[in-house]
């Protein structure tokens, strides 16, 4: 593979990151479980709120700026933010307005380094390369509900969220060591059109059908994002810890996801792949709202963890197979905000729907919606390669 150094330098940061990341999450939504499930939903909604409406400039600025020197001032923001909860955990709107300044920063990373990839391993291994990513994120979730679990019950959740602040910069001075830039040139990133990348998802069919698809699902079954802690605690009996070891079976399930992604190539396999996991996601919340006991909820992570392998890298592969590469940026934003808008949805009725019903309850419906959705999302998807495929048969045909 092109590129491999830099690659995994790459994966090497994402893995230092993520582990942080994961880390704050357990320990934010541990921490306002307890005081409000409102409270659960508004910190999940600000850390989405910016890839809705930053992403035309997100994208914009992905488009236009190398996209290695935006990553590094990114992470910084991130980083600061993230460690400047620390000292003000007692006041819930602080904390708030912080994942929100944090979000602003992941809005600007997540697209950056989905256009860099490809330029970093080659056009043909992309896919390979959005796997290799994607398994480092993977096993530093792992590390970061496991090993962070432990670092939060020993030292506490201040000491655990400045470690996550500490995270970004590692990730920033790795990538100082990165070769490859990714460097917008020419007549489309002087001027480019902050509503582009979203204006060519609309037009193409197969792309349109596979994320709005994509969309439907993640809404549905991030509600669960939200009554996890709950349902842990109140239905499962369990702790901090027992929330880790379910998030940690999510993230092994990633890790073989990622890797079963790697072998797609073609543009119909990775459709088609990214619409079933819609299906496999929503049997995989159904498992444990149907069982409700510790064994059968470690079951339903780790195939929900194989679903959201398989549709985090054909996301990725898809949006890159369809689109121009001067564009890159802005479709990988657009796509991200249309995504992302729906978990945005999803996570803020997940906080009402837990007011009026339990969190087993709340798995029922997520997974019922996810499993309706990805069965949608297939038959749209075959429909267009269907559409998109008839006019060569027809060609063919009349020769």
């Amino acid at each position: 593979m092109r590129g491999n150094r830099d690659l995994k330098i790459l994966a090497a940061g994402s893995a230092v990151s993520e582990f942080g990341s994961s880390l704050s999450v357990l320990v934010l939504l541990f921490w306002s479980t307890p005081i409000s499930p409102l409270l659960v939903a508004a910190i999940l909604v600000a850390e989405l709120l910016p890839f809705v409406l930053g992403a035309p400039i997100a994208g914009m600025l992905v488009d236009k700026l190398p996209n290695r020197r935006l990553l590094i001032t990114a992470l910084l923001v991130q980083g600061v933010a993230i460690a400047a909860i620390a000292p003000v955990m007692s006041q819930p709107l602080l904390v708030i307005a912080l994942v929100l300044l944090s979000g602003c920063g992941r809005a600007v990373t997540v697209p950056a380094t989905s256009a860099l990839v490809p330029h970093i391993a080659g056009e043909e291994e992309a896919t390979r390369g959005y796997a290799w990513v994607g398994t480092a994120r993977s096993l530093g979730s792992l590390a970061g509900v496991t090993l962070g679990a432990l670092l939060a019950g020993f030292f506490g959740h201040p000491v655990a969220l400045l470690v996550d602040g500490a995270t970004f910069l590692v990730y920033a001075v790795l990538l100082a060591f990165v070769r490859a830039e990714r460097r917008p040139s020419g007549e489309h990133a002087a001027r480019p059109s902050a509503l582009a990348g979203i204006r060519h998802v609309r037009r193409d069919p197969v792309l349109f059908a596979a994320i709005i698809g994509l969309a439907f699902f993640v809404g549905a079954v991030v509600v669960i994002n939200v009554a996890d802690p709950a349902f842990v605690r109140y239905v499962l009996h369990g702790d901090e810890f027992m929330l880790g070891a379910m998030q940690a079976c999510w993230m092994v399930g990633i890790l073989f996801g990622n890797r079963l992604a790697a072998r797609l190539r073609s543009v119909s396999q990775v459709a088609q792949a990214l619409a079933i996991s819609g299906i496999t996601t929503g049997i995989a919340v159904l498992i444990p709202a149907t069982f409700p006991v510790v064994v059968a909820a470690g079951i339903g992570w780790l195939i929900g963890g194989v679903s959201n392998g398989v549709d985090n890298v054909c996301m990725n592969a898809i949006v890159r197979m369809r689109t121009p590469e001067e564009m890159r940026g802005r479709a990988f934003a657009a796509v991200g905000s249309m995504v992302t808008g729906a978990n945005l949805l999803g996570t803020a009725a997940a906080g009402g729907l837990l007011l009026v019903m339990g969190p087993r309850a709340v798995f029922a419906l997520g997974g019922t919606g996810a499993l309706l959705s990805g069965v949608a999302c297939l038959v749209f998807v075959r429909r267009a390669l269907k559409r998109e495929e008839s006019p060569a048969v027809a060609g063919l045909s009349s020769n």
